[in-house]
């Protein structure tokens, strides 16, 4: 029996405790032997969204197989007035060093951080918090814009949704890809992300815009961005002229046309694949190119 562990903080947020809850639960239901337990100060956690949790203020023992997991909870000034005690953190410490492994969801990064467990370590946080992290603990390495981290057995996680990743990868690392696979269909979660993948999607980096008629012409792009779309299909859509509509997409989005935005989405579903284990030709495919010539070119230009 493997247990994981969640230090809970007074304002924790609940899907950065409820998405690795989760997996590791449907890991359980799926035939695993892991035991789930929630820790505290105090037995009674507020969270962030005014749910009040039940936690133990004892702590289980626990060995190098088992996982402790530091969820993160709401940043308001001081920021660490709602970290982890002294007591948390010496478990914390004496875990890593017992031979286990300890992770972190958004803030909970600062907790690791307090331990001593980043020193000279990997690590990140949400992207919010990166500047921070960085500034509390200038011999950690904060890897920035990433979704998780691990070094050895410390691992990171940018937070709230990230968390889901952050599990199903230590699924994948101890029990092999096919049942993380497995446990992230049985939760409905569109794909299983690698560490190295961009906290932010190209279809929200390019979303802070308040006009309409682009985010009516994405909406299609983003739903079909696998198929041929021309410039004057879309255009007819939002009701304007083709002129017009690359005139807006462009100012909306800081640059890019539609046809640049579609083989954007296009180029991050094939890194994803590729990063799955995909060739390049499958990938292309996949995302709707001809060949892979294209894909190539496009990859080679990111770069």
């Amino acid at each position: 029996m493997s247990r994981v562990v969640f230090v809970l903080v007074p304002g924790v947020h609940l899907l950065d405790l409820a998405g690795p809850a989760q997996v590791f639960g449907t890991a359980t239901d799926l035939g695993l032997p892991y035991e789930l337990g929630y820790v505290a100060e105090r037995e009674l956690v507020p969270s962030a969204q005014g749910l009040t949790l039940n936690a133990r203020t004892e702590w289980p023992t626990t060995g190098p197989d088992d996982l402790v997991v530091v969820p993160g909870w709401r940043i308001s000034p001081p920021h660490d007035g709602r970290a982890p005690g002294p007591e948390p953190l010496e478990r914390l410490r004496a875990h890593h060093a017992a031979g286990g492994t300890v992770a972190s969801v958004c803030a909970g990064a600062l907790a690791l951080g307090r331990a001593g467990l980043l020193d000279g370590r990997r690590c990140t946080t949400h992207h919010e918090l990166q500047d921070e992290l960085a500034a509390r603990h200038p011999r950690a390495t904060v890897v920035r814009d990433v979704l998780f981290t691990t070094d050895d057995r410390v691992v990171t996680s940018a937070g709230i949704a990230s968390g889901i990743d952050l599990a199903l990868h230590l699924l994948a690392v101890r029990h092999g890809p096919a049942l993380a696979a497995q446990v992230a269909r049985n939760m409905v979660v569109y794909a299983r992300r690698n560490g190295d993948e961009p906290q932010a999607s190209a279809m929200l980096r390019h979303r802070a815009h308040l006009d309409d008629v682009v985010h009516r012409v994405q909406d299609v792009i983003d739903a079909r961005f696998t198929e041929p779309l021309s410039l004057a299909r879309l255009a007819v859509g939002a009701g304007v002229s083709e002129r017009t509509l690359t005139r807006l997409f462009t100012r909306a989005t800081g640059g890019l046309t539609p046809l640049r935005y579609q083989q954007t989405l296009r180029l991050e579903r094939a890194e994803h694949l590729i990063g799955q284990g995909s060739t390049v030709a499958a990938a292309a495919r996949e995302v709707g190119f001809d060949d892979a010539r294209m894909l190539r070119r496009l990859r080679a230009r990111a770069l």
